[in-house]
């Protein structure tokens, strides 16, 4: 079966870094596209960054040049490094597997499977 396993959250203080991890297994990591998303308390769970199997990336406006998404297709694991970090950060950070269209990955509201989620608090 699918199993996302996120690590690496923690509290940091504002303009610190972190480096989020996500393993895979139960299913072929290149099959889907990968995302991260986040929910802080009180707001909706936003997609924060996806990348397709080719690597290609893209970002939510908010966490541009930032954040950066990337992968280790042999190890079938995901990563989130986390740059210049602000208050406003702090959330639940999720990974998760997006539909992969082949051209291309599908919408925020076509992740399927998900972890447990990993928390972030920037102070």
């Amino acid at each position: 079966h699918v199993q996302l396993v996120e690590s690496g959250g923690g509290s940091v203080q504002a303009g610190g870094s972190l480096r989020l991890s996500c393993a895979a297994s139960g299913y072929t990591y290149s099959s889907y596209c990968m995302g991260w998303f986040r929910q802080a308390p009180g707001k909706e769970r936003e997609g924060v960054a996806v990348i397709d199997s080719d690597g290609l990336a893209k970002y939510a406006d908010s966490v541009k040049g930032r954040l950066t998404i990337s992968q280790d297709n042999a190890k079938n694991t995901l990563y989130l490094q986390m740059n210049s970090l602000t208050p406003e950060d702090t959330a639940m950070y999720y990974c998760a597997t997006i539909t992969n269209y082949g051209m291309g990955c599908g919408s925020w509201n076509e992740a399927t499977y998900w972890g447990q989620g990993t928390q972030v608090t920037v102070s």
